[in-house]
């Protein structure tokens, strides 16, 4: 496998060298701002509800004594990737299929963490009559990145219904979904939450189906840090994973508030994340990672010729997710123990 992701070129227009550079400054301001002695986490993230772990922790952290966990948001999970190749980020919050690429390009990333599951829609522009997936024959359909959940659940579901080749797939940036779709240039897209609630909630979309409908126990986005980061400081890592599932487990019970901080990061407004998490049966407490269902997206990924093996090896590290402590989350501050 070549060492750069391979992308299509929609998705090199969207991570062009414009962006990029706007993203280098961005990282060159926060990595260097002066907190005093408090130590800095860096995690990066996109704004959808599987990925809320990271808006909580720094909003929960920016006035604890000891660490600040700076979410730091990115529109590509390309840019994301690269960020975390050159130590600009200590953790992602990255697309799962990713993380097998990353992998096998030999960044020896560790998958600690997942995010919530399911929360994952495939909407169909109003006006098209599509209201199941045999619907969408002939139609263009958008999902995040070629090496995503949404791409494999695509692919298998045309395998299933005969319809190999008959939908045409293409790339885009989840935030330029829901406006794509409106303007005409998409028929559907596929995307977690709460990007698809935008267009539902407005009235330009209708549902087409929620990805625990063809794929239980669906992981969107997961976590990765790289193995030096781990060896490096432990604790830290621990503390993190720890934080991370406290704050999702508190989000389930504090949707409204969670909502509201989640949408200030976001730059999206808290009805829609509020729309989302109310209409989803979204999987909070399922959070420690499994080597068999890492093998299985890899499996997918070999069968669809989006990699040349199955080969996992090392990627898994459960030890920080089976450590965390669940107990008495009630309040905020109760995030970080």
């Amino acid at each position: 496998m070549q060492s750069d992701l391979k992308l299509s070129k929609g998705w090199q227009l969207a991570a062009g060298v414009g962006g990029w550079l706007v993203l280098i400054t961005v990282l060159h301001l926060w990595l260097n701002f002066d907190y005093g002695e408090k130590k800095v986490f860096t995690m990066g993230y996109m704004p959808v509800i599987t990925n809320m772990s990271a808006p909580l922790l720094d909003h929960v952290s920016k006035d604890s004594s000891d660490v600040y966990f700076k979410a730091l948001k990115f529109s590509s999970f390309a840019e994301m990737a690269s960020a975390l190749r050159s130590d600009k980020i200590q953790a992602a919050f990255i697309i799962a299929p990713l993380s097998v690429v990353l992998r096998q390009q030999g960044v020896d990333v560790k998958v600690v963490y997942i995010g919530n599951r399911h929360e994952s829609t495939l909407v169909a522009k109003k006006g098209l009559n599509v209201r199941s997936f045999e619907d969408l024959g002939g139609k263009t359909v958008a999902v995040p990145i070629r090496y995503s959940g949404h791409n494999l659940s695509l692919l298998e579901l045309m395998e299933q219904k005969g319809m190999q080749g008959r939908v045409n797939i293409v790339e885009l940036n989840p935030p330029d979904m829901a406006s794509a779709l409106a303007a005409g240039s998409l028929d559907a897209y596929y995307v977690g939450e709460p990007f698809a609630a935008r267009s539902l909630k407005g009235g330009s979309a209708d549902l087409v189906l929620h990805v625990e409908d063809v794929w239980p126990n669906f992981i969107c986005n997961l976590v990765i840090v790289k193995q030096n980061t781990i060896a490096q400081d432990p604790k830290m890592v621990q503390k993190f994973v720890q934080g991370a599932a406290r704050a999702s487990l508190w989000a389930k019970t504090h949707q409204e508030q969670a909502a509201d901080i989640a949408a200030e990061y976001w730059s999206q407004s808290s009805d829609v994340a509020k729309y989302a998490l109310s209409s989803r049966k979204v999987v909070f407490d399922h959070f420690t990672p499994k080597t068999e269902e890492m093998k299985q997206i890899a499996d997918l990924m070999v069968k669809h010729r989006l990699i040349a093996d199955n080969k996992i090896d090392g990627l898994v590290d459960d030890q920080f997710a089976a450590a965390v402590n669940i107990e008495d989350i009630q309040e905020l501050k109760d995030i970080l123990e």
